[in-house]
């Protein structure tokens, strides 16, 4: 990732919904004045939700998702409408195209309606306008539009940028608990499992939140945190740790000074912190044979030692001293029957946007199944989650 590219996780969602053939690929053609997308006259073109980053003016960095049609038919085609369904746990808005010589149908009313009870800001693209004896006045929550003509794209822009809040929601990574002037020292092994020549989202993006609150991070590896400490000469505001070295960075950082982990920042910043403080707690109550599903937002290649499929199930079997049963999901992937797990350990979720890690935790909930965290785990095991999660004002 370069440093100079907003994250995926940190742009706008769009997500674009239609039947086939209303011009969904057309459409996003226009809007971005490329050719993005696939068009075809062949209905079904779009057959998986497909995902491009890019700038939108005026409303800026953007991820747009295309989807397949809500009409797809067969097996086939249901397992696609499905998908597209889901992309909906992702979205920060949504732009339903209606084929305007069609109208609005029952497949559009029960988008509409899923819209609505997942508080998805939206609007409707009456596509195809030119095909149109006359075209009506447009509304507040409908734009009358030609992707083939560029008819009122402009206008649907300005729209979708003004569904977006405005304002600052407050959401920090770590800001909001610094002062200026402030010393934060973050602890970055350098080990097998570690990217070649850069640092992982997470530890860039703490690392600027940093940067604008006025403080300076500080940088070392768990090795040369005491030394680092030391040199100092005067308490840092913080330590913050990839979670895989908190027994030693905890063992190393003076009592009287705050430490937590990326991972447990990342809990606060992209979910519910005190929910997954409550879910780790299930690890008492898994008994042998029981299944513990692991999952992470991003895609990587495993390494011999990788944390999710290695070193979690490992630490957690000696924690419980029972035989356990694993899972693991990456990426875009989440199950959609959770009945069969116990516990789901999942990752920071740097790699996904706030609605769809809260729409992870939101089902879980809904299903009964405890959901806990990366970092709150590891420093659950290790006896020093109070400490991990005190400098987050959550005291336990």
């Amino acid at each position: 990732m370069s440093m100079n590219t907003a994250p995926n996780a940190e742009r706008v969602h769009i997500g674009i919904f239609g039947k086939r053939n209303a011009g969904k690929s057309s459409l996003i053609n226009a809007m971005t004045g490329q050719d993005l997308a696939i068009v075809s006259n062949i209905a079904g073109t779009t057959t998986d939700p497909v995902s491009k980053a890019m700038e939108l003016l005026p409303l800026g960095p953007v991820v747009m998702i295309d989807t397949p049609g809500l009409d797809d038919i067969g097996a086939l085609g249901a397992q696609r409408v499905r998908k597209a369904m889901q992309v909906m746990n992702k979205c920060d808005l949504a732009v339903v195209v209606v084929d305007a010589s069609e109208g609005l149908t029952d497949a559009h009313t029960d988008l509409l309606a899923r819209l609505k009870a997942k508080n998805i800001p939206h609007l409707i693209a009456m596509n195809k306008c030119d095909l149109l004896d006359a075209v009506p006045a447009d509304t507040e929550h409908m734009r009358y539009v030609s992707a083939a003509a560029g008819t009122g794209i402009y206008a649907l822009k300005e729209a979708i940028a003004h569904l977006v809040p405005t304002g600052d929601n407050g959401r920090r990574i770590i800001a909001d608990l610094l002062q200026p002037n402030d010393f934060v020292v973050l602890v970055v092994p350098i080990d097998s499992a570690a990217p070649k020549g850069r640092l992982i989202l997470p530890q860039q993006q703490t690392i600027r939140d940093i940067l604008e609150a006025g403080a300076t991070a500080i940088v070392c590896q768990d090795t040369e945190l005491k030394a680092t400490l030391k040199k100092l000469g005067q308490p840092p505001r913080m330590v913050v740790t990839d979670s895989q070295a908190f027994r030693r960075v905890s063992a190393d950082t003076p009592d009287d000074v705050p430490l937590t982990s990326f991972s447990i920042l990342f809990a606060r910043y992209k979910g519910r912190l005190d929910s997954a403080v409550r879910g780790v707690t299930a690890l008492r109550q898994l008994q042998d044979g029981d299944t513990v599903l692991i999952s992470e937002g991003c895609t990587h290649h495993r390494q011999c030692d990788d944390i999710g499929t290695v070193k979690l199930p490992k630490w957690i079997e000696d924690y419980t001293g029972k035989s356990l049963h694993f899972e693991f999901t990456s990426g875009g992937a989440f199950p959609e029957n959770l009945s069969p797990y116990q516990l789901i350990v999942h990752c920071g979720g740097c790699m996904l946007n706030e609605r769809e890690m809260k729409s992870r935790i939101a089902y879980a909930e809904d299903e009964g199944v405890p959901m806990t965290n990366y970092g709150i785990l590891i420093s659950y095991i290790n006896g020093i989650l109070p400490r991990a999660v005190k400098p987050l004002g959550l005291e336990l």
